[in-house]
């Protein structure tokens, strides 16, 4: 047992000095960055920024000198500044109780197509703004990439100009807590698919949807129900999605909407999906879809009767944590 043990404290030790040696540290204060590139990266990674709070960054390597994913360590506070990175491998942003304004444009944007962790430190509380100048702007917090938000920490943002969250991809969130207070535009807006699997998301005062997933390429199929990079589907399986004061849909998905489990915090009847395999179901009230839900919702948002018969159209029911929408043919 104590060989065990001590195998596993070396195996530890060693993971944490792969991260620290590995780990681009910012540290914002006012107008100027702290910026610390340990050697082990520092042929990949250089500033052009200089100590300017306006950090700017660029990842290189090629495909045969390839350093592994770098971790990048954003903390302190500035109401004047800015992270913008490029890069073309996979990268980590660890965001620790960081407080950034940028009163021109984006707050982070990261200008790299591959996948994207977002990591809110446990404990920690970060906060994100960003200004109104730019008109290009797609959002407070810009990713290129596949973009993947975890951790055991706290996001704050709001956007005075677009989006709060804009991704050219697809979007996760699991465990974190993101809390979206105000935007221009969408709470959420991505491309490919968005999932939660877990943790807490709370958007208001939105002037336009609170989460938005659209396609990269061509319509979805007719009852398409995977996980394919390009379906524009919304899926939440676990965790609380909490969705208020907004200017147009809670939800809007050029594919289909799907909650398999975790607590939805707004009207069923404001989710809009351009699903084209909404279920089609018989024509008989004792259809097992109608007798085993829970409660069943027009598409006004009305409850029907417990026992009532439906008219022919398309419903929403309820079973548990699950929703699901069917069109009845009626008798």
């Amino acid at each position: 047992m104590k060989r065990l043990f001590v195998a596993i404290t070396a195996i530890m030790t060693s993971i944490s000095l792969w991260a620290d040696n590995y780990t681009v540290t910012v540290v914002y204060k006012d107008n100027k960055a702290t910026i610390t590139i340990p050697e082990e990266v520092a042929g990949y990674v250089s500033v052009t920024s200089g100590s300017s709070s306006h950090v700017k960054l660029v990842q290189t390597s090629t495909n045969d000198d390839n350093p592994g994913e770098i971790i990048y360590q954003l903390s302190g506070s500035s109401a004047d500044g800015e992270f913008y990175m490029t890069g073309e491998y996979k990268a980590t942003l660890q965001l620790n109780g960081l407080t950034l304004t940028n009163p021109d444009s984006t707050a982070i944007h990261i200008k790299d197509g591959k996948r994207i962790k977002v990591s809110m430190m446990s404990g920690t509380t970060s906060t994100l703004a960003d200004g109104v100048t730019d008109t290009e702007s797609k959002g407070c917090f810009h990713s290129k990439g596949h973009t993947e938000f975890v951790g055991r920490g706290t996001l704050n943002i709001v956007s005075n100009i677009r989006h709060a969250i804009f991704s050219k991809e697809y979007v996760e969130i699991k465990n974190c807590t993101i809390n979206i207070t105000g935007a221009k535009k969408d709470g959420i807006h991505c491309q490919q698919y968005f999932k939660m699997t877990s943790g807490t998301v709370n958007i208001s005062g939105v002037e336009d949807d609170g989460i938005q997933v659209e396609l990269k390429g061509e319509e979805p199929f007719a009852g398409s129900e995977t996980e394919d990079e390009d379906t524009g589907n919304f899926y939440m399986t676990e965790g609380t999605l909490a969705i208020s004061d907004y200017g147009a849909s809670a939800i809007k998905a050029a594919g289909s909407v799907t909650f398999t489990g975790g607590i939805q915090n707004f009207p069923l009847i404001d989710v809009m999906e351009n699903a084209t395999g909404i279920r089609v179901v018989g024509t008989d009230r004792e259809e097992p879809d109608f007798d085993h839900a829970d409660s069943i919702y027009d598409l006004n948002g009305r409850q029907l009767p417990a026992g009532s018969q439906p008219q022919k159209g398309v419903y929403i029911l309820r079973k548990g944590k699950q929703a699901k929408k069917i069109q009845f043919l009626g008798k």
